[in-house]
């Protein structure tokens, strides 16, 4: 079987420098707030462009608790709207509920499928103060073109970098957009830790100071709490296995460009659908195709020893958790939820496996 996301096989290539890096954070004697963090914040800040990185627990509440942080800056309260994709994964919208805010789903653009500023525009009300554009499978959002309307409005602007770790639009990183930007280091991610991890990045110092109390209990200073906050901080040893494989980013995304170059050209069967080919914008997270056969095209794969995965099979405003918002009308976003499907695509797939996905998908037929 070919796997959907080999993530043995990818930490492999690194595994003497993340032991080496896990014996520095083991003899260092210092777990939590120490050295290794604010090395890979640095790092990290420096490669995004952006002045100030916040290591955090997780994905979710980078953008949790930046909203966290707007509010208790003033410049966001409860009851105000955040414009989003409706076909994002469910983190988008609990980091909008989660602070008392109200998520506007907006439909994305059909070929993309990333938010558009006609569907912004579609959505924007007197009580829009946030556009959180997710740069969904890898392709980074119109941002230009957003921060105009942004501007125009005097919107905030969060940027859901999940999927998008590297990718460039018009010489800027993903994450050096907007106002803030969320990113998760899960596993599977491009640049993935080896358990849960977060990080915010931002150029604004009072909005990083906020984020980095909030994460602390609150605190700036032990003992001292300032704010009513949480425990949400990126350990040490995450931290320094990020560190090692943030070398390699720009390398595997490169490759993961190939591949989907390959994809591209090479797989040509009437009941796949491919979205046209990007560029540096583009990091290739997921390689999704859709299909009005979806579920027999996924049972085919398998049977050819291909793994799939659906990224996502039920859209958030028809899951259980938002059962307030399961009558809303949102078919280009439904109609992909029942099409997509994501091949495998990885920095360390060999010619032969890509060769079998090809012609697997190029001999389905209905």
């Amino acid at each position: 079987m070919i796997p959907f996301l080999d993530l043995k096989s990818i930490n492999a290539r690194h595994r003497d420098d993340l032991l080496d890096a896990c014996s520095a954070v083991i003899d260092s004697g210092w777990y939590v707030q120490g050295k290794f963090l604010k090395i890979f914040e640095r790092e990290f800040s420096e490669y995004c462009g952006s002045m100030h990185c916040i290591g955090v627990a997780n994905g979710l509440d980078a953008l949790t608790l930046t909203l966290r942080a707007w509010k208790e800056l003033g410049k966001l309260r409860d009851g105000d709207e955040v414009i989003v994709p409706a076909n994002t994964y469910i983190a988008s919208i609990l980091s909008i509920t989660e602070n008392g805010l109200i998520p506007i789903l907006v439909e994305p653009d059909n070929l993309t499928y990333n938010i558009s500023c006609s569907g912004i525009l579609s959505g924007l009300t007197a009580k829009t103060k946030v556009i959180l554009p997710v740069h969904l499978y890898g392709k980074i959002s119109p941002m230009r073109e957003i921060m105009a309307v942004a501007r125009e409005h005097n919107l905030l602007v969060l940027e859901d970098c999940a999927q998008a770790h590297g990718a460039v639009l018009d010489g800027v990183r993903a994450g050096a957009w907007g106002d803030a930007a969320g990113f998760s280091f899960y596993p599977g991610k491009n640049l993935g830790a080896l358990g849960d991890a977060g990080a915010v990045v931002t150029s604004d110092p009072e909005l990083a100071a906020v984020i980095r109390q909030l994460g602390n209990y609150g605190s700036a200073k032990k003992y001292v709490n300032n704010l009513k906050g949480v425990n949400s901080r990126l350990d040490e040893l995450q931290a320094a296995i990020l560190s090692v494989k943030l070398k390699s980013l720009d390398n595997d995304s490169n490759r993961r460009r190939a591949i989907a170059k390959e994809y591209y050209e090479r797989i040509n069967n009437p009941y796949i659908d491919i979205t046209p080919l990007g560029g540096l914008d583009h990091v290739y997270h997921l390689f999704v195709v859709r299909s009005r056969f979806r579920d027999e095209l996924g049972e085919f794969l398998t049977d050819k020893g291909v793994q799939t995965l659906i990224h996502y099979p039920i859209p958030p405003h028809k899951q259980e958790a938002y059962s307030d918002l399961n009558d809303l009308c949102l078919p280009i976003t439904e109609l992909m939820h029942q099409e997509v499907i994501s091949l495998p695509i990885s920095p360390v797939m060999g010619e032969s496996d890509i060769d079998v996905v090809i012609a697997s998908c190029n001999n389905f037929r209905i």
